[in-house]
């Protein structure tokens, strides 16, 4: 401060009535207090002495002196907590920064997590439904061999009576269709779980989308809080924001991806359950088809062999009635030509049965003629005889040829069901990639 504040001219009123509080007394003298009366209020009636005036600027220069080093002091204190503050507040706001980094990489290594397990599962998705699509052909590829297993069975009913048995290939008929129909029952529950866990599939997707958009925002919003620095024109006071947990915040996509790996464990061996059950059926159907026909090929051989049989004793039927029907002819000639020597014996006799008197005797002649009679007789009856037993037999011959040829014409029929009707059918039976669901 100048000297020209505080050594005011003796007519200045602001001097003295400024320095008065600083104390009543200037070198231990009462200050003597202005008359009453207006025109002369505030002003001393004398002047100051040259000690009070050199005390009085004394005080006044150490009153400002220790003013001004508790300014200094201020200053000082001040400085150094602005400064502290300044590095504090620096240094809060690397560190923030700093977590701010380190949580977008966090954000970024779960976000690649869920991109990973996304695309995963949508690959499963799609492979689900490439074996949904093949469990569903290879279900209605069953229906073909079901129906021709079914229309073999129906035809073989169509056979002659003495055909209709139940052989090997009705057997094996039969387990053919017991077979497709546990086949298409064990594809139906594939089907079903299959589009179970397609629905998994879709769900923990879902999840992992709804998570991965969530951090997606999150990473594009902290991106943002990194870029801010004290000069960003963006920036303004907000009141302070509810948060989550952080480890609740791990929890959930952990969990998410926890559930998804379950269900790409359980795409998996779904997987190689519907690749082995395609398997299984597809050889199980054709060794059964395999089966199934080689038991026609034995029937055929048999039906065949039997039809040989048959018409080679047909033959020898047919030769044998042949030769009877000459024989009965030979047998009736025979008994025939012996109607004349009959007629002569007989009327040899006859005529001398007229012999007068004594030459009606027992001559050799009457004998020999007698005899003669008799023996054609005989013969005669045996000759019918015969012919009667010729004929039996050429009834007997005919009726085992009638058999013969009923018999040969059943299995004719037989062998036409199962050779030209069945078999031929069974060349439609599905190959082995169209009963895979390709």
């Amino acid at each position: 401060m100048s000297a020209e504040l505080f050594a005011p001219e003796p007519q200045s009123h602001s001097a003295v009535s400024l320095e008065v509080p600083r104390g009543d007394f200037l070198g231990g003298k009462e200050i003597p207090q202005p008359l009453s009366g207006s025109a002369t209020a505030g002003y001393r009636t004398g002047k100051y002495t040259q000690p009070e005036w050199f005390s009085n600027y004394h005080s006044i220069l150490e009153q400002s002196g220790g003013d001004c080093l508790g300014a200094q002091s201020i200053q000082r204190v001040s400085k150094t907590k602005y400064q502290d503050a300044e590095a504090s507040v620096l240094q809060t706001q690397s560190h923030g920064t700093r977590l701010l980094g380190e949580r977008i990489q966090d954000i970024h290594y779960w976000r690649s997590e869920l991109q990973r397990h996304i695309e995963q599962l949508q690959v499963d998705i799609t492979s689900l439904l490439g074996l949904k699509t093949r469990l569903e052909k290879a279900l209605d590829a069953t229906e073909t061999p079901y129906a021709i297993a079914l229309d073999n069975l129906n035809c073989r009913t169509r056979r002659p009576g003495p055909d209709l048995v139940k052989d090997n290939v009705e057997e094996e008929l039969s387990k053919e269709v017991e077979l497709i129909r546990n086949v298409q029952a064990l594809l139906k529950q594939t089907t079903a779980q299959l589009v179970a866990q397609i629905k998994r599939n879709k769900k923990a997707k879902q999840m992992l989308e709804m998570d991965w958009s969530d951090k997606y925002q999150a990473y594009n919003l902290d991106d943002q809080c990194g870029r801010y620095s004290n000069m960003s024109p963006d920036t303004q006071h907000h009141p302070g924001t509810a948060t989550m947990d952080c480890g609740l915040w791990t929890k959930f996509t952990q969990d998410n991806i926890s559930n998804a790996f379950q269900e790409e464990q359980s795409t998996n061996d779904l997987r190689m359950l519907v690749e082995r059950v395609l398997l299984d059926t597809t050889d199980d159907l054709r060794v059964q088809c395999s089966h199934v026909e080689q038991a026609f090929s034995q029937r055929c051989m048999e039906l065949t062999g039997a039809r040989s049989q048959l018409e080679m004793k047909l033959a020898t039927v047919l030769e044998q009635i042949g030769a009877q029907e000459r024989n009965i002819v030979a047998l009736q000639q025979a008994i025939h030509n012996k109607e004349g020597p009959l007629r002569i014996a007989e009327s040899r006799l006859y005529v001398r049965s007229h012999r007068p008197n004594m030459e009606l005797c027992m001559d050799d002649p009457q004998i020999s003629l007698e005899g003669e009679v008799r023996q054609i007789n005989a013969t005669v009856e045996s000759l019918q005889h015969q012919l009667s037993e010729a004929r039996r037999s050429l009834s007997l011959l005919e009726e085992s040829r009638m058999t013969l040829e009923k018999d040969l014409n059943c299995k004719t029929h037989s062998l036409f069901i199962d050779r030209e009707k069945c078999m031929i059918q069974r060349k439609q039976y599905p190959t082995v990639s169209t009963l895979s669901g390709y």
